[in-house]
């Protein structure tokens, strides 16, 4: 396993976006490489890609990321637009805002969900999809219930960080693991109603239409979305290409960054 950075420089400043129905909190590196947007998990913000913004502005990217709705500094006003709207919304808008050209995206986790969403949508803004560790929030009852099966009773009574850190990287870095449940008792604002992920619901149909260059990232130690779950929903996306990451759980970025960014790096190499 190899050594996590911890958070700082390499993470831009925040910025704010005048977006409808929301004052929207989002980080770029700028530059003029192809743009990378990240989503973000449910469990963090824009703040938790630092890994990922050192290595993809290094490698000449332009990197963006932003805070969802409820989420670390991004703020619903409804007197300047619909409520609640989705995050794919969101970020149609900001790319919009910012004039963005085609661009890569990347989303973790909850983020998945969203970038499933966004890329059946509007595949015609997007260079590629990249799908880590996520079980795409799908509808059918196929993998409604292998999540059911996988979050046995009691499962989310159990600590945020055991179900979300796997265990190697809970035995060696505790000092990043109590950081991390620090930023996570920070990261949803209080009495704000979470927003929804999906403008439609995310079904194999529906993923089965996008024709974009895809990767999936599975990680061995993800109790979320373990590899044989993913696989269920991936094999409606024949063209995806796999990675599958060892010793890493549900937060891959943050645990092998390494591999996680030299997968994504080589993906969009290759295109």
């Amino acid at each position: 396993m190899t050594e996590t950075p911890q958070a700082g420089p390499a993470t831009p400043p925040p910025r704010e976006a005048i977006l409808p129905g929301v004052r929207l909190c989002y980080r770029d590196s700028g530059g003029t490489g192809a743009p990378i947007v990240l989503l973000h998990a449910n469990t963090g913000t824009s703040a938790s890609w630092d890994p990922q913004f050192a290595a993809f502005a290094a490698a000449g990217h332009r990197v963006l990321a932003f805070d969802r709705r409820g989420w670390g500094a991004s703020l619903a006003d409804p007197a300047t637009g619909p409520q609640p709207a989705s995050v794919a919304q969101d970020l149609d808008a900001l790319a919009g805002h910012l004039d963005l050209p085609r661009f890569h995206l990347l989303g973790v986790a909850g983020g998945g969900f969203c970038a499933l969403d966004y890329a059946a949508w509007r595949q015609d803004r997007l260079l590629s999809l990249t799908i880590a560790a996520s079980n795409g929030s799908f509808a059918e009852p196929e993998m409604q219930q292998l999540s059911a099966n996988i979050q046995f009773e009691g499962f989310r009574a159990l600590p945020e960080s055991f179900r979300e850190i796997g265990p190697s990287f809970r035995a060696l870095y505790p000092d990043r693991v109590r950081a991390w449940e620090h930023a996570q008792e920070q990261a949803r604002q209080k009495d704000t109603p979470n927003q929804p992920p999906l403008r439609t619901p995310n079904t194999f149909a529906k993923v089965a239409a996008i024709r974009l260059p895809v990767l999936a990232i599975t990680a061995s130690a993800d109790l979320y979305a373990p590899p044989v779950l993913m696989a269920r929903w991936l094999r409606h996306l024949p063209q995806a290409q796999l990675v599958a990451i060892a010793d890493a759980g549900h937060s891959v970025p943050m645990e092998q960054p390494e591999a996680f960014n030299d997968a994504v790096l080589g993906f969009i190499g290759r295109l």
